[in-house]
């Protein structure tokens, strides 16, 4: 592969999907694999043995720097390995006998689909269950690395997450996080992201091996697609220190249901309407926030302000 094999077009795709990863922490799979069958007419075959591949080289560079700030709860890392690892092997598989078939592209658009329905319902369960976490936070001490681990769930939410990941390459991330703070609510939110994308490195690496040994891994792909994200994912998370990313989490479920409708057959006006009018709720309800936002501010302003202007009239 030489670099006139390199698509700059898939790259810049790359790199919105990267921007929004490093913004929300949300993403990942689940906008890149859909963007490729979608936008860039690769074969749903070749865009998840693809992306796992490349999600494999990403997600070390992220788990680095928690392992550095030992925000990894190493015990959590290790239950999760064990089931996601037989998992994603047992995915691939299901995955390579998809491939034998004639119906191969539509069945594994479909897999992709309703694991995205299922990845946009742990989004919005993260929400209500994160409330949940902070207030338990907020009675009682958060736990750390030294938290006791409960080895049967653990084990078994990484041997679904794996097989899930084997199949479509969609459903790390989102639905490891959501299963994490019900299971453990009172760990640190440093060491749960810590702990979700250092478990995520040893499934990816088995799952690429067993893709390039079963699935269809596009190299030029795999290129294109990290020449964009990684500066992507980098620039993100910068700027994410100045913007906390709320609405553009709530725009990409927005997105991510509409791109479910579509891979699960329904037609592209319907699910562009469902895009277009989630996305003026969004923007609706974020501007309306915002001003509301303001408002009090001018308010405390106001109230705080008074006081001293009564003061200074006192004085003589």
């Amino acid at each position: 592969m030489g670099f006139a094999d390199i698509d700059l077009t898939l790259s810049l795709g790359g790199l919105l999907a990267g921007l929004m990863v490093g913004l929300t922490g949300m993403g990942g799979a689940a906008l890149v694999t859909p963007m490729l069958v979608l936008v860039f007419g690769v074969s749903p075959a070749v865009a998840v043995s693809s992306d796992v591949v490349a999600s494999a080289i990403m997600k070390p560079v992220g788990a680095m720097v928690h392992i550095r700030a030992r925000t990894v709860h190493w015990g959590l890392v290790g239950w999760l390995s064990a089931g996601s690892i037989p998992g994603v092997l047992l995915g691939t598989l299901l995955f390579a006998r998809v491939l034998g078939s004639d119906a191969a592209s539509e069945t594994i658009r479909t897999w992709i689909g309703w694991v995205l329905v299922i990845a946009v319902a742990a989004m919005l369960a993260k929400v209500w269950v994160g409330r949940r976490a902070s207030g338990l936070r907020g009675a009682r001490t958060t736990l750390g690395t030294d938290m006791p681990v409960r080895p049967g769930p653990t084990l078994l939410l990484g041997l679904v997450v794996g097989v899930l990941v084997g199949m479509t390459s969609v459903g790390s991330g989102s639905l490891v996080v959501t299963t994490m703070l019900l299971l453990y609510p009172l760990l640190r939110p440093s060491i749960l992201v810590g702990t979700d994308l250092t478990q995520a490195v040893p499934m990816l690496i088995a799952g690429a091996i067993a893709h390039a040994g079963f699935g269809e891994i596009s190299l030029a792909v795999v290129a294109s697609l990290l020449l964009g994200q990684i500066p992507g994912v980098w620039i993100g998370a910068r700027m994410s220190s100045r913007y906390d990313g709320q609405a553009l989490r709530w725009l990409l479920m927005v997105i991510l249901a509409a791109t479910a409708m579509k891979l699960l057959g329904l037609s592209t006006l319907i699910a562009g309407m469902i895009a277009v009018v989630g996305t003026l709720v969004v923007s609706v309800l974020y501007v309306r926030e915002r001003l509301h936002g303001q408002r009090e501010v001018a308010t405390e302003h106001v109230a705080t302000s008074r006081p001293i202007a009564a003061a200074s009239a006192e004085v003589p």
